[in-house]
């Protein structure tokens, strides 16, 4: 059943296997060319998924314990995979070849044409140009990790000089028009998350458990130990944020009446949460089993030896936020060009690329060399994004659309994962703001 804001339907049916029409607004932009298979939609949402967070798995479950840990990481696990699952099947929802190819059309058919993109951009706004703040800052260091064990007798460069040499990267990627065309580093960045996960916990399984390993709670204040929870629950859920570019990929897929994109998106995202499961399931876990409560954040920097090792999973996680980078940049791109292509009538091509993509890169790349403390202002804002776009979000449009009965086993389970996504919310968001206001002292700016 379709909702009261549902367009009316369409004079003609489509009868033939041509394209379907796609959305409104189709006339006037033509999107991503729909010529994607299923395994572009794998890695592509691989890519966006899989960050270098997952090496601060173990530091999460050294909080949470083996018992909640593992719970909380397979029911985030389940939960987001239910919610992307409701995405996808929302794509199409309208009969006559209407497609939603991105998150705020959906909430627009959802919530209203007016109240629809209000719900739903903030949050993805805050999810895409967040995690490319922080994916060069995290891309800069990893370079500058790398560096230092590859050439001990090379000059020592400045964190922020390393931040600024891999965004100068995004400024050629940056004009690649669409995400077919950056399919080639999505690809390399799906293989190398596998890879430097891979690397974690086989180098923690030859390693060892430390000496006196102890997987006890952290001696803290009652009110640390809380905060800390909190925090360790916002490491988990921010694992899980690749909801908000999920029907951008889905439209790059073609879809035909006896063929819709919903078949073969579904196989691909099935295939990415297989990936995902095998880099963050024994990283978090045999992370934890081999150092205990005294995990370090960052599992690579725990384990040191052997270098060459270390260095080249550093080198792996730099190819992956390259790709991860322009997974979440390309949906703000294209909202950006559609605006001053249908606002200030704008020609698209080459010059409005260089400009806007240009400008765009730039100023993620001035928040990361500005502010090193931006990873503790994603907890603090992110709150309020990774955890309604990929675990509640989807659930209240699904409600809104598809409006099952009261109490049927679809209705329970959607209130269900609102319930959960809205706790991690307020959990996340107030761990965010106390690690900002206890750290305020130690912030260095052009470090």
């Amino acid at each position: 059943m379709v909702s009261e804001h549902s367009p009316p339907p369409p004079k003609e049916v489509v009868k033939d296997e041509k394209e379907w029409a796609g959305d409104k607004e189709e006339e006037e932009y033509q999107g991503p060319p729909r010529e994607a298979k299923w395994w572009y939609s794998a890695f592509h949402t691989v890519t966006a998924m899989v960050g270098a967070g997952v090496l601060s798995l173990p530091n999460a479950m050294a909080y949470l314990g083996w018992g909640p840990g593992t719970f909380v990481l397979v029911l985030s696990w389940c939960i987001t995979l239910f919610t992307i699952w409701q995405m996808i099947e929302l794509h199409e929802i309208v009969p006559g070849g209407t497609r939603f190819d991105r998150y705020y059309q959906l909430g627009q058919h959802a919530f209203g044409r007016k109240l629809g993109p209000w719900v739903v951009l903030p949050q993805q706004l805050i999810v895409q140009v967040g995690c490319d703040i922080v994916y060069m800052v995290t891309g800069g260091k990893c370079l500058k990790k790398f560096m230092e064990i590859a050439c001990t007798e090379c000059t020592r460069l400045k964190q922020s000089y390393w931040i600024c040499i891999f965004g100068s990267i995004h400024l050629f990627l940056s004009q690649l028009p669409n995400f077919n065309s950056v399919a080639g580093v999505s690809l390399a960045a799906a293989i190398m998350s596998l890879s430097y996960s891979t690397i974690s916990w086989v180098a923690c399984l030859s390693k060892g458990q430390v000496d006196n390993v102890s997987y006890g709670y952290k001696q803290t204040t009652p009110a640390d130990n809380m905060f800390r929870v909190f925090n360790a629950l916002g490491q988990i859920s921010f694992a899980f944020a690749g909801h908000a570019v999920v029907l951008e990929i889905q439209a790059t897929i073609p879809s035909t009446p006896g063929k819709p994109s919903k078949v073969p998106m579904w196989k691909g995202a099935r295939m990415a949460y297989f990936i995902t499961a095998i880099c963050y399931f024994p990283v978090a876990m045999i992370g934890y089993w081999a150092f205990g409560q005294d995990v370090e954040d960052n599992l690579l920097l725990a384990l040191k030896r052997p270098e060459w090792l270390i260095a080249a999973a550093n080198m792996m996680v730099v190819i992956h936020v390259i790709g991860s980078y322009q997974v979440y940049a390309m949906p703000v791109f294209d909202m950006i060009e559609n605006i001053f292509v249908k606002r200030l009538k704008f020609q698209r091509g080459f010059p409005l690329r260089l400009v806007t993509r240009t400008t765009y890169v730039d100023l993620t790349l001035f928040f990361g060399v500005t502010f090193p403390f931006f990873g503790d202002l994603l907890g603090f804002f992110g709150g309020f994004g990774f955890a309604p776009t990929s675990y509640f979000l989807p659930c209240i449009m699904w409600l809104a659309i598809k409006k099952p009965s009261k109490f049927s086993r679809s209705w329970f389970i959607n209130w269900g994962c609102i319930v959960v996504g809205m706790f991690i919310m307020f959990a996340s968001t107030i761990g965010g703001l106390r690690n900002i206001i206890i750290d305020s002292s130690t912030y260095s700016f052009y470090s």
